[in-house]
Parts: structure tokens; sequence; C-alpha cells
């Protein structure tokens, strides 16, 4: 008796599992269905945006660029996480260049900060020579209340006043503090297309 009671009750869990698996397997049948639908009607299927991605629509529909500045999307407007900001200075050392840097949006911002760096070899301060960027709100200043704004903002400062206490290039920030004439000369040839010590800056200007 015991033996068939046993029989009995894993043969309901059985049917049960068997119920369960065969709705697991409708409710994705249905959800391809209608996946199929959207897409056969123009419409593809719509993906959940994280929080970075919510919060970046914010910023960019908020943006008030100066006027040396501009935003572009290299991967098209469906890839709003990378994104490039060409800034061109229209005053002191750098007046006349043409400088490109490139933001990287995690996907927890604003609780990470952009991953920013300088695509346009340049003779500064400030910036290295692979393209790093030494900002204090890139690193350790960074708020969530910040903005890519704010960045962009933080990046014109560095080319009106680049900063030679807060160095990433040492070389250029010696020049500017011990002699600002041959450093305004140094960055001149480099923008221009030269050598400036043992290193070749192409052409931005």
């Amino acid at each position: 008796m015991l033996h068939s009671a046993l029989l009995t009750k894993i043969l309901q869990i059985w049917m049960t599992l068997v119920k369960i698996g065969t709705m697991i397997k409708l409710f994705k049948v249905k959800e391809k269905q209608r996946e199929l639908a959207e897409n056969s009607n123009g419409r593809p299927p719509v993906k959940k945006q994280s929080a970075g991605e919510l919060r970046l629509h914010k910023d960019i529909s908020e943006l008030n660029l100066p006027k040396t500045c501009s935003i572009s999307f290299p991967n098209g407007k469906d890839d709003l996480m990378n994104f490039e900001v060409t800034i061109r200075p229209d005053e002191g050392y750098y007046l006349g260049g043409t400088f490109v840097f490139s933001f990287q949006i995690s996907p927890i911002y604003p609780h990470e900060a952009p991953k920013v760096k300088c695509k346009t070899m340049v003779y500064h301060p400030n910036i290295d020579l692979e393209g790093n960027v030494c900002l204090n709100i890139l690193r350790e200043e960074w708020k969530p209340v910040l903005s890519i704004n704010t960045i962009v903002y933080g990046l014109c400062h560095l080319f009106t006043e680049p900063n030679h206490e807060d160095p990433l290039n040492s070389d250029a920030a010696a020049v500017l503090r011990e002699n600002p004439k041959t450093f305004e000369s140094n960055v001149r040839r480099a923008m221009s297309g030269g050598y400036v010590g043992q290193n070749y800056f192409p052409r931005c200007i």
C-alpha cells in the first residue's frame, strides 16, 4: 500500500513538472512570436535601457556646449554610450587647433565617471602622449551630480589654462613653468605638425 502511494505521489510530481515545462515552452514560443510580429511591422524589439543610458539621454538633451565645441556619434545615434567631443580653442596657447576626445560611458553612470581620452596627439602638461587626461573631475573629484556638460567645460579649461602643477607630461609642464615663451613655441610647432624633442606630433591646425 505504501509502495503504491509513493508511486502515485511520484507520478503526480512528474506530471506537474511536465506541465511546468510545457508552460515555459509555450511562453518562449509566444515571446518569439511577439518579437517576430514586431519585426514584421517594422518595429525592432524593445531594448531595455540601463540606468546609465537613461541618465545619459538626459545629459545630452540638456547639453549647452560652448561655440568652440561639438559632439558626434561615430557609431550612430543607437550607441549613445560612445561618442566624441571636438574642441577648437579660440584663445590661448592652443588657438586654432582641433582636438578630439572620445567618451566611453559606463552602464552605471553617473556613479562612475566617463572614460575620456584625447585622440589627438597634443603637447600639453595635462594630457600625455597616449591621450590620458589629467582632470580632477574625472578622478577623485567626480560626483554623480556632475554631467557631460561639466566635463566638456573642464576640458575646454585645460586648453585656456594648462596647469603645470598637476602634470601628466612632466617635460611640457617644466617648460611651461620655466619658460612660457618656449612653451608657446613648442605648442605651435606641435600643432603645425613637427617634432618637439624626440616626439613627432601630427598636424592639428
